[in-house]
């Protein structure tokens, strides 16, 4: 059994789901203990327990300790299932987070997998749904991982309500990818949205992030207007993503979420300055692509070397989970805050490996 410290690094929920993630593929069995020892509330929340559960479910698994406050888990793997799956996070708990521990399985399922969740698809400390639409899944598309994801209905603070649906087919084995110039952008695309407000709030924050684009790029960026003005989401909100693709198939992101009080033009210019700022680092990836990359690495075959616009405290956790988990080796990272790459010798997993007898 291998044992994980959850208060290693960042101390929270990344811990937790980049564990059993890998240990899902692997077939290795885990002990996750102080869990999310680093927050106020230590212990498992709705969206932490929903993506263990939903894991256990894809994978068969055995486990202890999967309850709401529980610091400590084990979790025993079985083989993954091709299947339809349905899970809520409940209220507005993070679909995006619990997507990110699905995620490194679905390559190595032996048929396609469907998903659907219902939670928030658009909340605080997590990545928006369209973060993982516009630049998570193409980055990995690059890896041979194929995988779609339609957001049904949009859920926020504090009711949630949203459905996303992710369908994922498998692949022979994850290609390793190699970035390290940033390279010329190309193109740049933005999503704003507004639900149960006025179509002009999203409008807005289009504006305003199109505005500080184009004041330092000669690039018109393409708007995509998501709004609806009705009762039929279960409360207010609004955000805005932005995306860079650049000449060599690198894309970056930054994105901003709407609140009480807050303009809507300060969210639109919040996320532009942000993906400014990654374009101007130079970097292959962004800071939170960064971290979310980890567990495809040490899976893939060949080496791996990305840079990295900065280094995180959820990448330093990650890295030291996938060694911990996986067994492999990333080059050392230099200090949280700088700029940096990731590589690493992944192991090659093929998803006969997987679906066929288990790993010690």
């Amino acid at each position: 059994m291998i044992e994980i410290d959850g208060s290693i690094g960042e101390g929270g929920g990344q811990v937790l789901r980049t564990s059993l993630a890998l240990a899902a593929v692997l077939r290795r069995e885990v002990r996750v203990f102080n869990i999310r020892a680093g927050r106020e509330e230590p212990g498992l929340k709705a969206q932490h327990l929903a993506g263990a559960k939903a894991l256990t479910q894809i994978c068969g698994a055995s486990s202890k300790g999967l309850q709401i406050g529980s610091t400590e888990c084990i979790f025993s793997p079985g083989p993954i299932r091709a299947s339809f799956l349905r899970f809520e996070v409940g209220t507005a708990g993070s679909i995006t987070l619990v997507l990110q521990t699905l995620m490194p399985l679905l390559p190595f399922a032996p048929g396609t997998v469907e998903v659907e969740i219902t939670g928030g698809t658009d909340v605080k400390w997590s990545p928006p749904i369209d973060y993982l639409r516009l630049v998570t899944l193409p980055l990995l598309a690059r890896m041979e991982m194929q995988a779609s994801i339609l957001v049904v209905k949009r859920g926020h603070y504090p009711k949630g309500g949203g459905i996303v649906r992710l369908k994922a087919s498998p692949t022979s084995v994850l290609k390793n990818i190699v970035g390290i110039d940033g390279g010329n952008v190309n193109a740049i695309a933005v999503v704003s949205h507004s639900m149960m407000l006025p179509r002009r709030v999203a409008e807005r924050q289009a504006s305003a992030a199109a505005r500080v684009i184009e004041e330092k790029s000669p690039l018109r960026p393409q708007i995509q207007i998501d709004a609806s003005e009705n009762g039929s989401h279960l409360g207010p909100g609004s955000g805005i993503v932005l995306c860079a693709t650049r000449d060599n198939r690198s894309v970056l992101g930054g994105d901003s979420l709407g609140e009480r009080g807050r303009p809507a033009e300060v969210v639109g210019e919040d996320a532009a300055r942000k993906l400014l700022e990654e374009i101007s680092s130079g970097a292959f990836l962004d800071r939170h692509m960064g971290d979310m990359i980890v567990p495809y690495l040490a899976l893939a075959a060949g080496v791996s070397d990305v840079s990295l616009s900065q280094i995180t405290m959820h990448t330093f956790t990650n890295v030291k989970v996938a060694e911990r988990v996986a067994g492999v080796r990333f080059d050392p990272l230099p200090e949280v805050g700088l700029p940096g790459r990731l590589r690493v010798k992944g192991l090659g997993l093929r998803r006969e490996e997987v679906s066929v007898s288990p790993r010690e």
